[in-house]
């Protein structure tokens, strides 16, 4: 039997990139995936295919994680359908920086919807869901600590899901739920410029940027009971960029 056999897991925007990724190694070690998609059904059911012809389980399912009603919609469905929840990783997200001066008001909402307000009110709907003992994982950004210039708009809607973790990790703690953040640094996810590649690269003492891969391995020990005494932490797994 493996780790998290019986359990149900959610990771949202998981049809690419480190989404892909947790969703895999969650499903590896025996948990039924629900892997949520919003635009690349294609790429959501490739996803589903790999991880069944590998033995696991996981199903795809559409919803579009800025829109609150979507984001409840796709904890409550699963709960019904499985009977249970005991993950959710949110991990939908856009990168958008963009100056300041340039920065719309569109583009402010749209990230702060996707990044902040959707995962708030998923989490919401996940703790009267969740099995005691559950686990949820919100994956941010090392840039909330690099502080780079010309995305303000983004780093702050990824600051803000850093906050709701720590305050949301308290209120759910007696229940032996664990709330934690995972900040990625550059990550090889097929959306980098060469400039942010060459900075990741430069910026870490490995002198390489991460792998989905790494983020998934990192995502998979905070779900399982061994990280039961772990919460409320803004884990850094930037291959050394923060320190």
């Amino acid at each position: 039997m493996t780790i998290l056999s019986g359990k149900v897991a959610i990771v949202t925007g998981a049809s690419s990139g480190i989404g892909r990724a947790i969703a895999e190694r969650l499903a590896e070690d025996g948990a039924l995936v629900v892997v949520n998609y919003h635009h690349s059904e294609d790429k959501a059911r490739q996803v589903v295919a790999g991880i069944q012809a590998k033995g696991g389980k996981a199903v795809a399912v559409q919803a579009d994680m800025s829109q609150v009603a979507a984001a409840r919609r796709l904890i409550t469905d699963t709960a019904a359908q499985f009977g249970r929840l005991d993950i959710l990783v949110n991990n939908a997200g856009k990168f958008l920086p963009k100056p300041f001066l340039d920065t719309t008001e569109a583009d402010f909402d749209a990230l702060m919807n996707l990044h902040a307000k959707g995962p708030y009110f998923a989490m919401q709907e996940a703790a009267r869901v969740l099995k005691d003992q559950g686990r949820i994982v919100n994956i941010s950004t090392a840039g909330t600590q690099l502080h780079y210039y010309g995305a303000s708009a983004y780093l702050g809607s990824r600051g803000a899901l850093e906050q709701f973790t720590q305050e949301i990790a308290q209120e759910l703690a007696p229940r032996g739920i664990t709330v934690n953040t995972v900040s990625p640094g550059f990550t090889d996810t097929g959306v980098l410029t060469e400039q942010y590649r060459e900075m990741g690269i430069t910026q870490s003492p490995f002198k390489r940027i991460g792998l989905p891969g790494d983020i998934a391995e990192v995502v998979a020990f905070l779900v399982t009971e061994q990280a039961r005494w772990l919460t409320g932490q803004t884990i850094q797994a930037g291959g050394g960029i923060v320190m």
